[in-house]
């Protein structure tokens, strides 16, 4: 499965620079507003230290790792919503991925000017929270009059009424349509209005570097994830070996794409499964719970239509047994069936019906 994440915030705060630093792709980093005017996607490895194990073992012809796509989007302002600064355009952009990830600036380098005139991360996090409920809100008013009238010939459009303007409503009184805890069945009744503040929400507190082990406040009810777009900056200019010196001389175990990568996935609640053999090993993204049916479709929707049985084993077995065949002499390598809930690094391999 794809995983798409916005990353947003105001002008000047190091989204570009992020952006460029993980993806190391050429986005333009500038010291003014809007330096990113079109959104630039850069695909980049999800990092997993268990597929060079896993390899290990196998010497597969090459390794996959599972891939998130990051989106940098133009920066926004106070009054997006009503088309200020690339307002439209920005929002447009934000409602096609899974996630936003939004950036806010900690860090106080004097010569980087701020939108505001200065380093107010409170400030900045309303500021885009506010911009994102007022666009929500005009959504659901421009879409009412269509429901309603939809209503009156389906049963089921009267539902879509009845949740959104509940869901207006709680916009109103300052609220994220994600904190009224709809049930799935209100949720579904709105999905086609992809509403922004329904989206998961992750904060990154850019920093300074001497920042990146502090203790920082939580942001809007969560605790932000410290990254200093500087340091993921030069890490891009250096081999892996070198990246690998670097952190440890600032004390550092990961790289803020690692960090980021984590808590996405704990966010969106998904996990990674493995397949391993001669001609590759590969990292698979699937949700938290899927089952063996399930996570055999994200490789191919025949394996899913055609699910047999699955040859399991555990990441920490398969590794410390040293394959599939000391998984197999040991009993480890256990047959499961099509209620099997698939467990972040299991190692898989699939039987199907053509």
């Amino acid at each position: 499965m794809s995983l798409s994440i916005g990353i947003v915030g105001l002008p000047n705060v190091g989204k570009s620079t992020l952006f460029t630093a993980l993806t190391n792709k050429g986005g333009l980093a500038a010291n003014y507003p809007f330096a990113t005017i079109e959104p630039n996607v850069g695909v980049v490895p999800v990092p997993d230290a268990r597929l060079d194990a896993l390899a290990n073992i196998d010497h597969p012809t090459r390794i996959v790792p599972a891939t998130i796509e990051f989106v940098d989007i133009a920066g926004l302002v106070a009054g997006a919503s009503q088309g200020e600064g690339l307002g439209n355009q920005f929002l447009a952009n934000i409602r096609e991925t899974d996630a936003i990830c939004e950036v806010v600036r900690f860090f106080g380098d004097p010569d980087v000017v701020h939108v505001a005139g200065r380093v107010d991360p409170s400030s900045d996090v309303d500021t885009i929270k506010t911009e994102l409920m007022l666009a929500d809100m005009a959504t659901i008013e421009k879409a009412l009059p269509r429901l309603e009238k939809e209503a009156k010939r389906d049963k089921d459009g009267a539902k879509k009424v009845e949740v959104a303007k509940k869901v207006l409503a709680g916009l109103d009184e300052g609220h994220r349509a994600r904190t009224l805890g709809l049930d799935e069945d209100e949720q579904a009744a709105i999905y086609d209005l992809h509403l922004l503040t329904m989206k998961p929400m992750l904060y990154i507190a850019n920093v300074d570097e001497d920042q990146l082990d502090a203790d920082l406040p939580e942001i809007d009810g969560c605790r932000p994830v410290p990254i200093s777009a500087k340091v993921e900056a030069d890490l891009a200019e250096l081999e892996p070996a070198e990246a690998k010196e670097y952190l440890e001389a600032m004390g550092l175990e990961e790289s803020g794409l690692a960090r980021l990568v984590r808590e996405a996935y704990k966010l969106l609640g998904l996990q990674s499964y493995f397949t391993t053999g001669e001609q590759e090993t590969r990292a698979w993204t699937i949700p938290v719970g899927a089952k063996a049916p399930q996570a055999a479709g994200v490789i191919h929707t025949d394996f899913e239509r055609g699910f047999i049985k699955a040859e399991t084993a555990s990441y920490e077995d398969y590794v410390g047994l040293g394959g599939e065949k000391g998984c197999r002499d040991a009993g480890k390598l256990r047959q499961e069936g099509k209620e099997y809930v698939v467990q972040d690094g299991d190692v898989m391999h699939f039987k199907f019906n053509v």
